[in-house]
């Protein structure tokens, strides 16, 4: 089954237009998800983060206490290393097994760090990157998760450049002030592209 790689960066709308796929059929499997289900309570990430970091990044209901770890890792490269060390081969284990049941004509893959991990792009067939200026990233994820402006900036310079992802992209859908119309009609398009493709 061809596997498409769907990436961008914080705020872009990756999930919208993971939506808007998904709406005509087409499965998707999302690391983010599986990154939560990882280190969810009795997750399988769990005992070793217990292990490796104490018991105070455990939150009361058994699952990853994630403010705590977000401060530990955002200013510590090594223990971000640690925590990867644990979570990758679990998520990227997961994410093969989803895409292999997968029933659809072809699979969506989000995979936010795709860029990032190098790696994932042998995994894949092709990559879309959903792009938006970083004006546009700050605004929304101001308006959503109600962060500073400096805090949206230091999220955005520790992920891969705007040029590195479109760099990397087969495809690319612009998200920037675009109404949920015209967003569909260019999901339509590349929809219409990938079943030829998986057909051939």
């Amino acid at each position: 089954m061809i596997a498409v790689g769907l990436t961008g960066g914080i705020g872009s709308g990756k999930s919208t237009v993971a939506d808007l796929f998904a709406a005509r059929g087409v499965p998707l499997v999302d690391t983010d998800v599986i990154a939560h289900r990882v280190t969810a309570p009795h997750g399988m990430a769990m005992p070793q983060i217990a292990a490796q970091f104490g018991p105070e990044f455990v939150a009361a209901d058994g699952s990853m206490d994630r403010a705590r770890m977000r401060a530990l890792v955002f200013g510590d490269e090594a223990a971000r290393k640690r925590l990867e060390a644990i979570t990758h081969p679990l998520i990227r284990a997961e994410t093969e097994r989803e895409a292999r049941e997968a029933n659809g004509p072809y699979v969506i893959l989000v995979v936010p760090l795709l860029v990032e991990s190098g790696a994932w792009k042998t995994r894949v067939n092709r990559v879309l990157t959903v792009d938006c200026s970083v004006e546009t990233q700050i605004a929304r994820v101001m308006s959503r998760n109600g962060f500073t402006r400096e805090q949206v900036l230091a999220i955005i310079a520790r992920q891969a450049t705007r040029e590195a992802r479109l760099a990397a992209a087969d495809d690319v859908i612009v998200n920037d002030d675009v109404a949920l119309d015209a967003l569909a009609q260019d999901v339509e398009i590349l929809h219409q592209r990938y079943l030829a493709l998986a057909r051939s």
